[in-house]
């Protein structure tokens, strides 16, 4: 049986919403997050979005031709992205010049591992990761300023309609795949849905610990 996107969403509920649905985002969304809690998780997701930008272009790499276009489109705009994290950390007077956590340094090792995996599982790796903060920045609902810039990125129509490129592409992947490299996407799938709850939990519980993070203003 050929694996689907869908089903992986369905075969892992509970997983899949623990890396989406997390009381950090809940808090952003009532307003109630502390500054370095939200420091901490933008100084780490610039360090990821580094490393994720490499994952890509690895990603491109390997791909067939007619992947190209949806995925230049993507390192396109992971180079705004890093633009625009740059000048939010600038707002907040953040240093982006410092260690990533022990999470951050996991995440960005696992993205290197998949991108020695054969094609289908980094297509599949790739689009779980762009859904987990597309789902994950909307789930919660609207939020207030200043983090409805935030989840607006992330949670914008544009975003959702390319991750679902993102998913045909993967789909595509995974449809002439043996059944040894879907269980490989399978477990991608899994770990970066573990990955992503860690991270969540990083920035919510282990704030504090982040010298670089702390607000000066």
């Amino acid at each position: 049986m050929t694996l689907t996107c869908q089903q992986l969403l369905q075969n892992h509920p509970q997983v899949w919403q623990q890396a989406t649905v997390h009381p950090f985002l809940e808090q952003c969304h009532l307003g109630t997050i502390q500054p370095q809690q939200f420091n901490t998780w933008l100084v780490q997701d610039y360090l990821f979005v580094v490393e994720f930008t490499r994952f890509v272009a690895r990603v491109l790499a390997n791909a067939p031709q007619e992947h190209f276009d949806v995925i230049l489109d993507g390192l396109s705009a992971l180079k705004d992205e890093l633009i625009w994290f740059e000048a939010k950390a600038a707002e907040r007077k953040l240093n982006l010049k410092t260690q990533k956590q022990a999470t951050t340094t996991e995440y960005s090792q696992y993205m290197a591992q998949t991108n020695e995996m054969p094609y289908p599982v980094q297509a599949t790796a790739f689009w779980a990761i762009e859904l987990a903060y597309n789902q994950a920045w909307q789930l919660p609902g609207t939020m207030p300023e200043p983090y409805a810039e935030f989840a607006n990125r992330w949670g914008n129509p544009g975003f959702t309609e390319y991750v679902k490129l993102l998913e045909k592409q993967a789909d595509e992947a995974l449809a002439t795949a043996c059944d040894r490299i879907q269980k490989q996407a399978e477990s991608a799938f899994i770990q970066i849905a573990c990955l992503e709850k860690d991270f969540w939990n990083m920035a919510f519980d282990r704030a504090s610990r982040s010298s670089a993070d702390n607000p000066k203003n």
